[in-house]
Parts: structure tokens; sequence; C-alpha cells
């Protein structure tokens, strides 16, 4: 009988890429398939209920077929990690916080303070559609903190910070012959200006923090793992941050 060996992503450049990439684009689906029309079925005016658990077990499987490539030892500098994690997402989501306490007690926030953040978060995935009924609100839920907290900090950190800084020093070679951690100016600049534009203009800021924060660490402790525990860490709090505040825009 032959052997039938399990389908893996041969690439390691590939293994690194494409899970952000698919990432990216099933997250423009919603907005390509959705109408805007509450008389519609659920699955066409909120398409978002259903794409967003399905990329997530989607890009979970293409992180499957690629994992042998993915070097995350050593396993040290949790520690560092989660503070840090901590830091930087108290820094993102403090300007939205104070501005949601100033509209509410009257104030006006100028237009201009957008750029740092103060900004209205309600328009974004809520998982609050599905509350009045017993199943499906919490798995709604429990598939968003997946998402949040497992499935983004992996697809993003192995993107970034795996693949994309060390590609950068690598200067054509095999970007694998490269230390993890290796720091140059110009990997710096590029990879932190990706995370910025990866975001919306009123998170430009935050983002800046982010990246700069991930990246210390990524030249600190010399460990991916540890890069993805800050992310997963930062995304915990964020995601229970916009339950309390039901600031969805953030997710």
């Amino acid at each position: 009988m032959p052997h039938i060996s399990p389908p893996v992503i041969k690439s390691p450049a590939v293994a690194h890429v494409l899970p952000l990439a698919l990432f990216m684009l099933l997250n423009a689906v919603p907005a390509a398939v959705g109408v805007e029309n509450s008389d519609m079925p659920w699955w066409k005016h909120s398409p978002e209920q259903w794409v967003y658990p399905a990329q997530t077990v989607i890009v979970a499987v293409v992180l499957a077929l690629g994992w042998r490539h993915y070097q995350f030892r050593p396993f040290k500098g949790f520690g560092l990690a989660a503070m840090l994690g901590i830091l930087g997402i108290v820094l993102w989501c403090l300007p939205a916080l104070l501005w949601q306490k100033l509209t509410e007690a009257g104030h006006t926030v100028p237009e201009w303070a957008e750029w740092f953040g103060f900004a209205e978060r309600k328009d974004g995935f809520d998982p609050s559609f599905f509350q009045s009924e017993p199943f499906w609100y919490p798995a709604a839920l429990l598939m968003r903190f997946i998402r949040l907290v497992i499935l983004v900090p992996l697809v993003e950190e192995i993107f970034w910070r795996g693949f994309l800084m060390r590609y950068l020093v690598a200067d054509g070679e095999d970007f694998r012959k490269v230390p993890f951690g290796t720091h140059t100016w110009l990997s710096f600049a590029i990879v932190t200006a990706g995370v910025v534009i990866a975001h919306q203009p009123s998170d430009y800021l935050g983002a800046l923090i982010w990246g700069t924060l991930v990246y210390f660490v990524a030249v600190r402790t010399k460990s991916l793992a540890a890069c993805v525990v800050m992310h997963a860490v930062a995304n915990l709090l964020l995601g229970l941050y916009v339950v309390s505040t039901k600031q969805w825009g953030f997710w």
C-alpha cells in the first residue's frame, strides 16, 4: 500500500506570507457581499457573522499546513512580552476611552484629535447580533476570541517578525539564515510602517507605538514565541475591553 503524505506547504516563504494574505483577503468579503437591508436574511445583511468564523477555520488550516516552517524557539522573554503587551494595548485604547467619557459628559472633541486615537469605535463586529440566541451568541463570542487571541497573533507575528523583518535583512538570500530578532533600521522602518498602514487612520498612533514595542521584544528576546505571547495577551485584554465598552470598532 503506497504511503500517502499529509498535505503541507513546501515553500517556507509561502508558509509565512499566505496566512496573512488570505486573512486580509477574507476580511474584505463582508463589505463586498453585504447588503444594507435588514429585511434580507441575516447572512446577507450581516455577512461578517459567518465570514469571520469561516475565516478563522480556513486560516487555521493554512497555518497547520505550514507549521513545520515556523521557528518559535527559544521559549523565553514571556514576562517582558506580557508586560509590554499590556502597556501597548492600554496606550492604544486609552484615547478612545477618553473620547467616550468626554462625549458622554457633553464635551466636543475636535476632529484633528482623531489622528491621536480620539474617535468613536461603535462600528465593527457585534456578537450581540445573536444575543437572544442561547447557543449562537456564546458561540459567536467564543469564535471571535479564538480569532483575536490565537489566530491573529500567530498570523501577524509569523509574517511581520518571522518573515518580513528577516527577509529585509537577508538581502535576497534565504531569510531563514537570518537569526530571528536581527536588527537593522531599515527593517524596523518598513515593518513598523507596514503595521501602521494595515490599520485605519485613527489607529495610526496606537499601531506605531505597538509596532515599536513588538519590534523591541523581537530584538531583545530573539523569540518569535515571545512576540506571539505579547500579541495574545494584548488582544485578550482588548477583547475584554471591547465587550465591556461595546467599542466594536476595535476588533
